[in-house]
């Protein structure tokens, strides 16, 4: 299918009136979404050259937006798109959040720092616990203020991953006494893991 195609098809499927205001919501999906120019571009897959990756994720947000959600989960948006088009694709979404007074939620495990800056709160999950919840601008001085210093001109969401990790503290064991981490004990490492948490 091309993008409109696939957009058509899932407002005949979700949404009740006439044809008229079914395709009148996917004009209006195509033009806030950026997807006009490729509105008649087959999407593709791995055998068929289609859109690109941007796109292609910008109309799968398109399908779940055709019912007007004012709530809307989305797991991992940016996975496979590069660092400019994921940037792209998180700013639309915020844009379409304020200006639509929607709540967009979202799982991310590696935003670059304009992404990270684009959200209004955090939620900092390690081993099942919520080890910072709250607006994400204040979550440095959070860390800073309890012996988390996140180093400067330095992304803080890369800093709260590898200070979530506790890889991080393997290797550490590994650097203390020159010891491997093999020798280094395990429960120790563990139990100064959960400290952390």
């Amino acid at each position: 299918m091309t993008v409109r195609e696939c957009l058509e098809f899932a407002a005949r499927l979700k949404l009740p009136g006439t044809d008229a205001q079914k395709i009148a919501r996917v004009d209006f999906l195509l033009k806030n979404l950026k997807l006009i120019k490729c509105q008649n571009t087959r999407i593709g897959g791995p055998l068929i050259k289609g859109v690109s990756g941007g796109e292609r994720k910008r109309t799968s947000v398109g399908v779940e937006l055709i019912t007007d959600p004012s709530l809307i989960f989305l797991d991992e948006p940016t996975t496979g798109l590069d660092s400019y088009t994921a940037t792209g694709v998180m700013t639309m979404l915020r844009d379409m959040a304020m200006k639509e007074n929607r709540t967009v939620i979202s799982t991310i495990h590696q935003p670059n720092t304009e992404i990270f800056f684009l959200f209004d709160f955090l939620a900092l999950l390690a081993r099942g616990k919520i080890i910072f919840f709250g607006q994400a601008d204040k979550s440095v001085d959070y860390f800073n203020n309890i012996g988390f210093k996140c180093p400067e001109m330095s992304n803080p969401a890369d800093y709260f991953m590898s200070m979530m990790s506790i890889e991080s503290i393997e290797l550490e064991a590994e650097e203390e006494e020159g010891r491997s981490v093999f020798d280094y004990d395990n429960v120790r490492i563990k139990e100064e893991y959960e400290k952390l948490i």
